[in-house]
């Protein structure tokens, strides 16, 4: 019997040629965040509800945390330390607005940090971009910060300090407080993955943070000569930004702080996506 000789056509062997392409992993990387973006709501869906569940008050507690720390650092800023508020605005909402973007950037970066521990069964078993873990969780924040703002909104109306035109930068300084929450926590989550201690650092790095920022207080009674090196602090240009979008642009936004906020921010997100991407392959072996 003659042995026949079967020929693919040129549709069944195009169908089976496997392609080897340098840096088509990573391509196909940024292409899987957008393919898995149900996952990326489902988790963030799933914090938000999770966080307030079974909760005496409920999500009343993103008001009460801001609202007593304004308080107290009112107390102690204004009436025993006696520092002064710019031009005509209230001491209380100089706090306040402080209080939104560093409340924002805080509870961002302790739920980044753990984002990965907290997901360790999913990491372990199925394949999606890691990458969608701890951005989900600092956008559960931004809920937060929604809240606590309409409480802002508040305040103003009864110190009827209303706001002007500097309002619509609003969102640009908001952005700039996302992305250093976002790249200090990438940096923050892979460390803890590999180096569990990360989880005692955090609070008191969250913690000392707040008193290396401007928040009970301006940042013009800052020496002169250190204000450039205060200024590294990228949270320093946030905060004075959204005193200057909230407050009629009475608390003055000195441009250097801007623009050094700016710089250190996209130093943290890119470094923080570089070193994230570069130990994430390990993650689910060591988790």
């Amino acid at each position: 019997m003659q042995e026949q000789t079967i020929i693919p056509t040129k549709a069944e062997s195009e169908r089976f040629d496997l392609l080897i392409e340098a840096g088509r992993g990573a391509k196909n990387y940024w292409r899987d965040l957008w393919r898995y973006r149900e996952l990326f709501y489902f988790l963030a869906w799933r914090d938000i509800l999770v966080r307030y569940k079974q909760t005496a008050i409920g999500i009343a507690w993103a008001l009460v945390r801001p609202f007593l720390t304004m308080l107290v650092f009112t107390f102690i800023f204004s009436r025993v330390a006696k520092l002064p508020a710019p031009g005509s605005v209230p001491y209380a909402l100089l706090v306040f607005a402080a209080m939104l973007p560093w409340q924002f950037f805080s509870t961002a970066l302790s739920e980044a940090s753990n984002s990965l521990i907290g997901n360790s069964n999913l990491i372990s078993k199925v394949y999606f971009p890691r990458l969608i873990v701890p951005a989900g969780s600092v956008i559960t924040s931004f809920v937060d910060f929604l809240i606590t703002l309409g409480l802002m909104a508040g305040m103003m109306v009864w110190y009827g300090f209303l706001p002007d035109w500097r309002l619509l930068t609003l969102p640009l300084f908001m952005a700039l407080a996302f992305g250093s929450a976002f790249g200090a926590g990438l940096w923050l989550c892979a460390l803890n993955v590999r180096y569990r201690d990360f989880r005692y650092i955090v609070p008191f790095i969250v913690q000392f943070g707040l008193y290396l920022s401007p928040v009970g207080f301006s940042s013009n009674i800052v020496p002169e000569g250190m204000r450039l090196i205060y200024a590294l602090n990228p949270m320093v240009g946030v905060i004075d930004g959204f005193r200057w979008a909230l407050l009629r642009g009475q608390s003055p936004l000195a441009g250097y702080a801007l623009i050094a906020s700016i710089l250190v921010t996209s130093v943290l997100c890119l470094s923080g996506i570089w070193y994230f991407r570069r130990t994430e392959k390990t993650f689910a072996d060591i988790i």
